[in-house]
C-alpha cells in the first residue's frame, strides 16, 4: 500500500500563513498527480489544488493567488503554502496522490488519502 502523512496544520490568524506538507511512502513506482482537498464541518470535501508530475497546476478559484502548491518528485512529497488565510479556509485538509506501485511483484494503480490535518483560521 501507499501511505500519505500530512503535517503542518494548526491555528492561524486571518491574514496569516501556514505551510502543509505531505509525504508518500510505500512501494511506489510512480506518482502522477498529488493534491490537496479540504472539508469543512457539514460540507463536502472540495478540491484545493493539484499538481501533476510534470508540474501542471490547478487551483480552486477561492484560493487562487493566496495558496501555492509544489512538489518534490524525488522525495514523493507535496506542499501547500497558504498565505492571506481567511476564516473560511478553516477545514480539515487532506493530501491525495494517485499513481502506480509494486504490489506482489505487479505494478498496480493506487489512489491514496492522508488522514487529514486541521487548519483553523481565527482571531
Amino acid at each position: 500500500q501507499v501511505q500519505l502523512v500530512e503535517s503542518g496544520g494548526g491555528l492561524a490568524q486571518p491574514g496569516g500563513s501556514l505551510r502543509l506538507s505531505c509525504a508518500a511512502s510505500g512501494s511506489i513506482f510512480s506518482i502522477y498527480t498529488m493534491g490537496w482537498y479540504r472539508q469543512a464541518p457539514g460540507q463536502q470535501r472540495e478540491l484545493v489544488a493539484t499538481i501533476t508530475r510534470g508540474g501542471i497546476i490547478d487551483y480552486a478559484e477561492s484560493v487562487r493567488g493566496r495558496f501555492t502548491i509544489s512538489r518534490d518528485n524525488d522525495k514523493n512529497m507535496v506542499f501547500l503554502q497558504m498565505n492571506d488565510l481567511k476564516p473560511e479556509d478553516t477545514a480539515v485538509y487532506y493530501c491525495n496522490a494517485d499513481g502506480t506501485w509494486l504490489a506482489s511483484g505487479h505494478i498496480s494503480n493506487f489512489n491514496s488519502w492522508g488522514q487529514g490535518t486541521q487548519v483553523t483560521v481565527s482571531s
